[in-house]
């Protein structure tokens, strides 16, 4: 098997989910693999899915992005943060999971968490990122750098673009010409009807609702062909996730 990229969208706790598409997508020690981010809050498996990405960075070559939600159970973990938005947008799930969690894992958690990127471009000039960004610069313009993991205008701009709209024209947006490809999690495609990895110009969605009623993807960032574990809700029948 070639040397892939693979994306992988957002995990939200359903480690059941990861596994199963990890066997569909037969991904090996060659393939390089860029996670979106959000790997906690939703299922009951926000634990496992952090030990499980601790122990795949030793073997496997990874990158691994920061999401909001990472964000955010890292400020709970290092500053006992309960906040009630986080708490009921899937955070109770996670806390329930540190409950009965060494303080030795916790630091090991922790120290994985500050080690995400914000964002990652890599040789093709293709962008991996969380949410999105808003500075026609770039990312790594943005004045307040925490909104390359809570943006959705990039995404909502994408989606509303004039497929026949010319590059060269003036009206045409600044941020979509920096980069060859754009990838994001963040905003579910479920949320405009959508179960598969979506694009619109060269912006590609991989969020496909793990968190919801939706299943987790891998995508190619080459051929573009793409892996979806079931439904995830499916494989976690006694819980709600973030329904």
């Amino acid at each position: 098997m070639s040397k892939r990229t693979l994306v992988i969208g957002d995990i939200h706790g359903g480690l059941k989910a990861l596994q199963q598409v990890w066997k569909r997508a037969q991904i090996s020690k060659d393939d390089t693999l860029i996670f979106l981010g959000d790997y906690v809050d939703g299922w009951s498996d926000a634990v496992e899915v952090i030990s499980f990405l601790i122990s795949i960075s030793n073997t496997h070559h990874c990158v691994f992005l920061r999401g909001n939600h990472d964000y955010l159970v890292h400020r709970y973990l290092t500053k006992n943060d309960t906040n009630p938005l986080w708490v009921a947008h899937g955070g109770a799930a996670t806390m329930a999971g540190y409950k009965n969690t060494s303080q030795a894992q916790k630091n090991e958690h922790i120290a994985f968490l500050e080690q995400l990127h914000n964002y990652h471009i890599d040789a093709k000039n293709r962008l991996f990122v969380h949410a999105g960004f808003t500075n026609q610069g770039g990312p790594k313009h943005e004045f307040y750098p925490d909104f390359v993991y809570w943006d959705r205008s990039l995404w909502e701009m994408a989606c509303s673009l004039d497929p026949l709209l010319s590059k060269k024209s003036i009206r045409y947006p600044k941020r979509l010409l920096l980069f060859k490809e754009i990838y994001i999690g963040h905003t579910p495609t479920t949320k405009i009807g959508k179960t598969i990895p979506t694009s619109f110009a060269n912006l590609w969605n991989i969020d496909t609702g793990a968190a919801f009623k939706g299943s987790l993807s891998v995508l190619d960032a080459s051929t573009k062909e793409f892996w979806q574990s079931d439904p995830v809700y499916t494989l976690y029948p006694q819980e709600k996730g973030r329904n």
